[in-house]
């Protein structure tokens, strides 16, 4: 049985699975009746960070147009342009073993792709979540559906993977910002070209 959160909750991963290496994160959503005038293209993200919050290079931010963490140990299984159908819109996969020492948490967030000028935000986003599971064994570990009202946001942190100790644990975050995916980068301090 998976751990439902709340926003909020931290949860360890790695205690009750010893031996726990290979994980999928899985997000998804459905989009609101609205009429904007656009389809709806939602963006799921990895930001790789330090001890300070932020990301020490651009290629500590894996998206559609960085789909492999140097180091293999984040990838971003590609972008999903419609978010129709039921189950995972996107999926991150995560290979703790291979996380540098220098990175101590793992930041999943989802933007709306040119959220301005389709005149679109999370306010017209439904039944939005985060799931871990267990690659090798296919069993889900957490899920945290963020049952929020955002309004105005366009970019969302869903949750954060972190190392405590030799621990890995999950933190719901559910935290919406303004500005979309460059206010996420100028969060997390990544370069945007």
């Amino acid at each position: 049985m998976p751990v439902n959160l709340q926003k909020g909750q931290k949860v360890s991963l790695t205690k009750g699975n010893p031996g726990l290496s290979k994980v999928v994160v899985g997000l998804g959503w459905d989009v609101n009746q609205f009429d904007t005038g656009g389809a709806f293209d939602l963006d799921a993200a990895a930001f790789l960070l330090g001890d300070n919050g932020k990301a020490s290079m651009s290629e500590d931010f894996v998206f559609y147009g960085n789909l492999m963490h140097p180091t293999g140990c984040v990838q971003h299984l590609g972008d999903n342009l419609t978010g129709a159908g039921d189950g995972d819109d996107e999926q991150i996969k995560v290979d703790l073993s291979k996380v540098p020492a220098d990175i101590t948490k793992i930041a999943f967030t989802v933007t709306i792709y040119e959220a301005e000028q389709r005149r679109q935000n999370f306010g017209q986003v439904s039944n939005a979540f985060i799931r871990i599971y267990n690659e090798e064994n296919g069993e889900e570990l957490v899920r945290y559906d963020l049952g929020e009202d955002f309004s105005i946001e366009t970019a969302v942190v869903f949750g954060e993977l972190y190392k405590n100790g030799n621990e890995w644990k999950f933190n719901a975050i559910g935290c919406g910002y303004q500005g979309g995916l460059a206010a996420l980068c100028a969060n997390y301090g990544v370069e945007v070209g």
